[in-house]
């Protein structure tokens, strides 16, 4: 029962782990980000090559040029290979929006699938090697600016660091 348990809380601890990729990629946390990798480990996501600590200045440039952006990882399939190594590979939904010619932002929905090695060092688990699969890619609707008054709801608008409502967790 012991290494069941043990199992879950650390398969439960990857799960946060990828929970952390998408909100502080979504909120441009740069130091968040770093995190959730060894710096070291190898990236390839197709347009990118090379070493984590190499793709997390480029991957938040990239998403910092959009007005907004959001993540969503899930159904995530996990092997234990070692006590502190994992395979996982699970599915990725994203959606970026940019301003067109015209000031309408206009963006794309992806996805795709991320194929994970994990290591836990010091009790703590972060990404070892990742490689990221584009399945496919949809044009998403014009959206409507945020305080535009278009639309009924309150939009969130992240387009640096920092913003004020982003809580570090």
């Amino acid at each position: 029962m012991d290494a069941a348990l043990a199992r879950l809380i650390d398969h439960r601890a990857i799960e946060a782990l990828l929970a952390r990729y998408c909100r502080t990629l979504d909120w441009l946390d740069a130091a968040g980000q770093a995190a959730c990798y060894w710096p070291e480990a190898p990236v390839d996501y197709g347009f990118f090559t090379g070493t984590a600590a190499e793709f997390v200045p480029v991957v938040l440039a990239i998403e910092q040029g959009a007005a907004r952006r959001w993540h969503l990882l899930s159904g995530l399939a996990l092997a234990f290979t070692g006590p502190d190594t994992a395979e996982g590979e699970c599915y990725g939904l994203a959606a970026g929006a940019r301003p067109d010619a015209d000031g309408q932002l206009t963006g794309t929905l992806y996805g795709g699938r991320y194929l994970d090695r994990f290591e836990r060092r010091n009790g703590e688990w972060r990404i070892a090697a990742r490689r990221y699969i584009l399945d496919w890619s949809a044009p998403l609707p014009a959206q409507p600016e945020a305080g535009s008054g278009a639309f009924p709801l309150p939009i969130l608008a992240i387009t640096a660091p920092g913003h004020p409502l982003y809580r570090p967790m």
